[in-house]
């Protein structure tokens, strides 16, 4: 064996040592979570349902979102968001039917990043001597392994972020390599992976078609441009028509009702007074509270790169939105906006002269320490069992019997979605067979822990007797079907949105 050959191979281990350790974490982040019962049918249930219907060759449903929203029969959750790429998912369920599948799958997707942003690194510090090239490009694995977007993503069960994630390190790492018929698969595979990804795919499209100006490479210049035209292109077909066909509600999450009632309105109140961008993204103070937040935990090095401007669109969409689910760092929406922040803080090292090495140290020590919160939470023992109210929630869930139709806590229902036709315990009853609900603790959707104690008095009072009732977790079970005020036993109506309890949205790091 050569030199080289045994420093590629060295670098290979290296390489798969580091996705093995992001699988690792993450996998054991989700499944801790799993574990725990602090997964939600919003949004675990949903998606395994959703994949399981693919891998039933159907469209993709949800009876949980169905039911909870209001959406008529026909919906499909391509309605709800276009991701049409969570088909590939499908066949795992041919193997293992359950929903533990998906958050396996996360985590082999987020590994999947690793070799593709040390290529990155190792084109970023190409001119830097082999040694101090060789040290960046295992900093940068190891600071996007445990990079707190993925632990936290992780930590919620599974989204369509999972492809997002590979998908945008590989159209970056095409990009550098100038294989552009792979760069167009990827903005198409992101576009199909979520309808607002289309934008980010134009603002790749101008910063390639800016750099490969310069470079004097004309393909580059073309595919930049195609980009740029057809990525925004495909977020506005798939929003104002792709998902409407679908059973989806048009301006069912336009969350930006302090610009305008709707696009048109809301562009031509920024055209003739663009001050109200700058009101809208900086109230509340959590807003730029998570700017600096996402900035400063990279030391602020995204700023000395072009590609930070792809995370412009998906950034922009949150501080400007008025649903303050979308503030905090707590969810999965930091894990889309990982990889262009982490490449362009690689990059912008990558061209300094001196003292990037010492940057990269400072930058992967930063990550690290910023995602500790995570791997502390993964360290701790009492994390990995469930709290009293969610061990009594699980027993209870258990007693329900396989193909029973059931309204559940929204923690208990990934855990009954492979066996029941499940759906979340919400406003309105549904009349089912089996209802699971807590009494002590507020859950999601609720607002107030009182409305969950009425619910289980309305139900008793019309038809369901206790079958269990401890820990804080009462299990119903319907042996009359006399009629239930208010009840509605299939989805239809108006399309509704949910209303955030008012502590939602006030602390970065609290969802």
């Amino acid at each position: 064996m050569t030199l080289l050959d045994r420093a590629l191979c060295r670098l290979s281990r290296r390489s798969a040592a580091t996705a093995a350790l992001c699988f690792a974490l993450t996998c054991a982040i989700g499944l801790q979570s799993w574990i725990s019962g602090r997964v939600g049918g919003f949004d675990l249930g949903i998606f395994d349902q959703g994949v399981r219907s693919y891998a039933q060759v159907r469209l993709p449903y949800s009876a949980i979102k169905n039911y909870h929203h209001h959406f008529p029969p026909g919906f499909s959750l391509l309605g709800d968001h276009f991701s049409p790429v969570l088909a590939l998912l499908a066949p795992l369920y041919w193997i293992w039917n359950d929903p533990r599948v998906l958050v396996l799958s996360q985590s082999a997707l987020f590994a999947a990043g690793v070799p593709l942003i040390r290529r990155i690194t190792a084109r970023s510090f190409a001119a830097a001597p082999e040694p101090a090239a060789r040290a960046a490009v295992d900093a940068a694995g190891l600071a996007y392994a445990v990079g707190w977007p993925l632990l936290t993503s992780a930590a919620t069960g599974f989204h369509e972020v999972a492809f997002a994630v590979p998908l945008t390190l590989l159209m970056l790492e095409r990009g550098l390599a100038r294989r552009y018929a792979a760069v167009v698969v990827c903005a198409v595979l992101l576009a199909c992976t979520k309808e607002d990804l289309g934008l980010m795919v134009g603002a790749y499209g101008a910063v390639l078609a800016a750099r490969s100006r310069r470079a004097k490479d004309r393909p580059g210049v073309a595919t930049g441009l195609a980009l740029l035209i057809a990525g925004p292109l495909s977020s506005l077909a798939a929003i104002g028509w792709l998902i409407p066909l679908m059973g989806g509600a048009p301006g069912y999450y336009w969350n930006y009702g302090s610009l305008g009632p709707d696009a048109g309105r809301a562009l031509s109140r920024v055209l003739s007074d663009p001050l109200v961008l700058v009101s809208a993204a900086t109230h509340p103070l959590v807003k730029p509270a998570l700017v600096l937040w996402l900035l400063g935990s990279l030391l602020f090095l995204p700023l000395g790169s072009p590609t930070a401007l792809l995370a412009l669109p998906l950034l922009a969409e949150r501080v400007l939105s008025d649903n303050p689910n979308h503030w905090p760092v707590t969810h999965h929406y930091d894990a889309f906006l990982w990889p262009v922040l982490l490449v362009a803080s690689v990059e912008t090292l990558g061209r300094l002269r001196h003292r990037r090495l010492l940057g990269l140290g400072a930058l992967t020590a930063t990550v690290i320490a910023a995602s500790c919160l995570g791997l502390y939470g993964l360290a701790n023992p009492r994390l990995w069992s469930p709290s009293p109210e969610r061990k009594a929630l699980l027993q209870a869930a258990a007693l329900i019997p396989d193909g029973a139709s059931v309204e559940a806590d929204n923690n208990a229902a990934p855990h009954l979605t492979a066996r029941t036709d499940v759906v979340i315990v919400d406003e309105v009853p549904h009349g089912r067979d089996y209802v699971l609900i807590q009494e002590r603790t507020r859950v999601f959707p609720f607002t107030d822990v009182t409305q969950q104690q009425a619910r289980i008095r309305l139900l008793l009072a019309h038809g369901y007797t206790t079958v269990r009732r401890s820990g804080g977790a009462v299990l119903l079970h319907r042996t009359d079907r006399q009629p239930i005020p208010g009840m509605t036993a299939a989805p239809g109506g108006a399309p509704a949105k949910d209303l955030a309890p008012p502590d939602i949205g006030r602390n970065l790091f609290r969802g």
